[in-house]
C-alpha cells in the first residue's frame, strides 16, 4: 500500500448519526433484512422476488429490489463477467444492500451468485439475523427448458463462455434459510413460503 492510500485509510472514519437503523426500522414498523435470492439463470429469482415485493408493498412494508440485470446498467456497468468482475459485482451489491438495511429497508436481491464464499462474504457484512439466503431451487433441466433469454442455447453452442450451470459451477446453498421448490410450486405458493418465514423471523408482523 502506498503512503497516499495509507493516509486516506487513516482519515476515513464511520460517522454514527442520531437517526440510526433502529429508529428507521421503528418508523417503518419492520425489521431490516436482506433476502438474498440465489439460483441458476432462469430459476425464477427475479420473478419470485418481484412477486414477493408486490405482496410486501400491499401489506404496507418498505422494500427495495436489487435485480442482477438492472444493477449492471448503472452501479456495475463497468464490470464484465470474468471471475474477478463477478466477485466485485457481488461485493458492491453486498455493500449497497448493507446500506439499504441500515436505512431500515427490507432488501430483496436476485443474483445467480454461484459461489458460497461470495454469499458468505455478504452474510458477514450484516447482523446474523439480517441475512436470509433464499435458494430458488430449480433444476438445470427446467431452467434450460424455460431459457427466457436464450442464454442456455447460446452457451451450449459455445457462444457464451463461463456460463453458470454449463461450463462454470454453481454451488447450491448447503443450509439456506428458505428453500423454494421453484420448479414444482406456483409463484403464489412460493411467496407464501417467504412471507411465513419472514413473519417467523419477525422481519414483518402479521
Amino acid at each position: 500500500m502506498d503512503s497516499a492510500s495509507s493516509v486516506k485509510d487513516e482519515n476515513v472514519v464511520w460517522h454514527q448519526h442520531a437517526v440510526d437503523k433502529s429508529l428507521r426500522a421503528e418508523l417503518k414498523q419492520q425489521k431490516p433484512a436482506v433476502l438474498w435470492f440465489t439460483g441458476l439463470s432462469g430459476a425464477g429469482k427475479s420473478t419470485i422476488a418481484g412477486a414477493l415485493e408486490t405482496r410486501l408493498a400491499q401489506l404496507g412494508y418498505h422494500t427495495y429490489l436489487l435485480d442482477g440485470d438492472n444493477v449492471r446498467h448503472g452501479l456495475c456497468s463497468d464490470l464484465g463477467f470474468s471471475e474477478q468482475d463477478r466477485r466485485e459485482n457481488i461485493r458492491r451489491i453486498g455493500e449497497l444492500a448493507k446500506l439499504m438495511a441500515d436505512a431500515g429497508l427490507i432488501v430483496l436481491t436476485a443474483f445467480i451468485s454461484p459461489h458460497r464464499v461470495e454469499r458468505q462474504m455478504v452474510r458477514d457484512l450484516l447482523l446474523q439475523s439480517e441475512f436470509v439466503e433464499v435458494y430458488v431451487n430449480t433444476s438445470l433441466e427446467v431452467c434450460e427448458q424455460r431459457d427466457p433469454k436464450g442464454l442456455y442455447k447460446k452457451a451450449r453452442a459455445g457462444e457464451i463462455a463461463n456460463f453458470t450451470g454449463i461450463d462454470s459451477a454453481y454451488e447450491a446453498p448447503l443450509a439456506p434459510e428458505i428453500d423454494l421448490p421453484a420448479g414444482e410450486e406456483s409463484i403464489d405458493t412460493l411467496v407464501d413460503l417467504c412471507i411465513a418465514e419472514m413473519a417467523k423471523r419477525k422481519i414483518i408482523f402479521q
